[in-house]
């Protein structure tokens, strides 16, 4: 065994030192006593957990239908109840463990059981509690390892070696267990950063008195604060110096501002909107390139524009900046429209006027403010005399919404309802006498 790997001379050292271990507590009275009482606390669990899982449920579940904040913490603790099995044996056989240092001045075997039922705690949370997916992710992969590994006594051992290893990068130096440190804690921030940022965001949509502009921007700022005070969190418990940090990421920022120009200026240009409230979800916008659609979401480099047929563009941020842009909504404002159509030049026009206006002003979407239906003669033409209706919609004239369409059924209605011809072309082929060729 002498030629082997380092690592495997430590196992091997770890397996004989657990065999000399359980010898030692076979063959001694005083452990005997202390499994007497590891199983005497467990049975005590089970006994005191059968009568008071009933009580506990019955005095911390709240009344079916209940909704309210009290509710809903009842039912966040009442999801605990699973531990109480190895917690109270946890109890029980910590109560045990004074006894047995009192009786035998040695109470190794108790300490033992007591980690184990810490263990099985762990593993009762992470498999019947939990329910996040990432949560549950990081309790089978690390919290898990990390209570079985103390359970058997090796996380003092592990702590120290982590310890021992350090790492030097530039001016940075840390050690293994300020890296782990740092996973386990980085993700335990950042989920919770990322659960604050919902539910901020969340309460900051349903202000109803703000504008939509201002709840985006005070949603990005929630955003913005949050992460940063999560990373700078993090930087603290990981140990690593924020001057040294602060060096680093300015040889980092030297060489990749040049790259990122253009990500800078859409995250200020997208500031620079929610500030001024030019443009905001639910509007719907014409840009000089073409693109036109309602703006359904802002995100720090981009506004993602929704067409009447369902497709998304996503716009720069700079876009709305350096271009000209057609905001044909501005939050829900009136937008007019006009419907074209022609009558024959036998009809009295001074009728149509008045019949287009009243049959158009009787059509549900059609605003009487800030005016009413407006029939204007438009010119003669070819084959009748040209007329347009202009009529206020409260929306856009999009797939969705065919104002227009619905007003030229009207017009059209209206016309065949008081006799009106609606002319069409007509040519006039005059056959001179002589042979055609």
């Amino acid at each position: 065994m002498e030629n082997q790997p380092e690592i495997v001379t430590k196992a091997l050292e770890f397996a004989q030192w657990g065999w000399d271990l359980a010898l030692q507590w076979l063959l001694s009275p005083a452990a005997w006593s202390q499994f007497g009482l590891l199983l005497v606390a467990y049975v005590a669990a089970v006994l005191a957990t059968r009568r008071l899982h009933p009580a506990l449920r019955g005095l911390i579940a709240p009344a079916e239908g209940q909704e309210g904040l009290i509710a809903t913490v009842r039912r966040f603790v009442l999801a605990f109840l699973p531990l109480l099995l190895p917690l109270l044996a946890y109890l029980f056989t910590a109560i045990g463990e004074s006894v047995t240092a009192t009786l035998f001045g040695s109470s190794a075997v108790i300490a033992f059981g007591k980690r184990v039922f810490l263990f099985l705690a762990a593993r009762i949370l992470v498999s019947e509690i939990i329910r996040d997916p990432f949560l549950k992710l990081l309790g089978r992969y690390v919290l898990i390892p990390l209570m079985a590994i103390y359970a058997v006594g090796l996380l003092d051992l592990v702590s120290d070696k982590l310890n021992e290893s350090v790492v030097h990068l530039g001016n940075i130096s840390f050690s293994l267990m300020s890296l782990v440190r740092g996973l386990i804690a980085g993700s335990l921030l950042f989920w919770f950063g990322r659960w604050s940022n919902d539910q901020s965001a969340a309460y900051i949509g349903k202000q109803e008195e703000l504008r939509p502009a201002t709840r985006t921007l005070a949603a990005k700022a929630a955003e913005v604060t949050i992460f940063g005070l999560a990373f700078l969190l993090l930087m603290n418990i990981m140990g690593i110096s924020l001057t040294s940090l602060a060096v680093l990421g300015g040889a980092i920022g030297v060489g990749l501002g040049f790259g990122l120009q253009k990500i800078a200026s859409n995250f200020i240009s997208g500031v620079i909107l929610l500030l001024e409230g030019q443009a905001t979800v639910g509007d719907y916008v014409a840009l000089d390139g073409g693109e036109a659609g309602t703006i359904v979401k802002m995100t720090a480099r981009a506004a993602i524009l929704e067409t009447f047929d369902g497709r998304w563009i996503v716009v720069p941020n700079e876009d709305f900046i350096v271009t000209r842009v057609v905001n044909y909504s501005d939050s829900g404002s009136a937008n007019r429209y006009d419907a074209a159509f022609s009558v024959s030049y036998d009809t009295d026009i001074n009728r149509v006027p008045a019949l287009i206006e009243a049959a158009v002003a009787r059509l549900p979407f059609v605003l009487q403010d800030p005016d009413g239906p407006d029939c204007e003669l438009r010119g003669f033409g070819d084959s009748g005399i040209d007329f347009a209706v202009e009529f206020w919609v409260n929306g856009i004239d999009d797939g969705r919404n065919k104002y227009t369409s619905q007003v030229l059924f009207a017009v059209w209605n209206a016309l065949k309802e008081n006799g009106i011809e609606i002319p069409y072309p007509h040519r006039v082929v005059e056959i001179k006498s002589g042979s055609l060729t």
